[in-house]
């Protein structure tokens, strides 16, 4: 985990980011791109530096995450199609779980080029469910993280280096679940119909 002292900051910064992605997601997509490319840079950064001292990782983090960030609001459609790569990879993984193992490289590869495919046909849509499902998964684990205790916490911090881990397998998993799925589909609905507004007003003016 990231040092103790900015464990509390760094998980605040996910739990405001994913309310941000879950419901307005769409509207403020490039800004969305912008705060989960810093997260996405910062943790990979933090993670190549390893076990290092707080002020190493630190700006290890800092530098990922600027340069994450960057990249994804300069490649607007190629964030585009990241999610719906990323979403076809992540389905054919959660599809796959019943049997067993891992999907095999080329299944994988094809459902996420059919993803990005589909992303880049249905913009919108995809845009919308992406943000809300991942921002309200990045909210669960904010809250997650602040509502453990210090002792919890201090052990999470050992190894110095701060990881998020895509799933959850611990106590009253199917629970965690639910809420995710529960707020996921609140605000996709909130975002459908606060763009819908939007585009239906524009549409009346003409």
């Amino acid at each position: 985990m990231l040092p103790l002292s900015i464990q509390v900051p760094a998980s605040i910064v996910l739990l405001a980011g994913g309310a941000m992605a879950c419901f307005a997601g769409y509207r403020l997509f490039r800004l969305v791109l912008g705060v989960y490319g810093f997260i996405l840079g910062a943790l990979l950064a933090s993670s190549m530096v390893g076990a290092s001292g707080t002020w190493t990782i630190v700006l290890a983090a800092v530098g990922g995450g600027a340069l994450g960030a960057l990249v994804l609001v300069a490649g607007y459609f190629v964030g585009v199609a990241l999610i719906g790569a990323g979403l076809g990879a992540l389905a054919v993984n959660l599809a796959w779980k019943p049997f067993g193992g891992e999907p095999h490289w080329a299944v994988v590869l094809v459902v996420a080029a059919v993803g990005a495919i589909a992303a880049m046909s249905f913009q919108r849509y995809v845009i919308i469910l992406a943000t809300a499902f991942g921002g309200a998964w990045t909210m669960l684990v904010g809250a997650a993280a602040l509502m453990s205790g210090p002792g919890a916490r201090q052990a999470s911090a050992g190894s110095d280096v701060w990881v998020v881990y895509p799933s959850y397998t611990g106590p009253n998993a199917m629970w965690v679940y639910v809420a995710w799925v529960a707020i996921a589909l609140t605000g996709t609905y909130v975002q459908l119909h606060t763009a819908g507004g939007k585009t239906k007003a524009r549409a009346r003016k003409r």
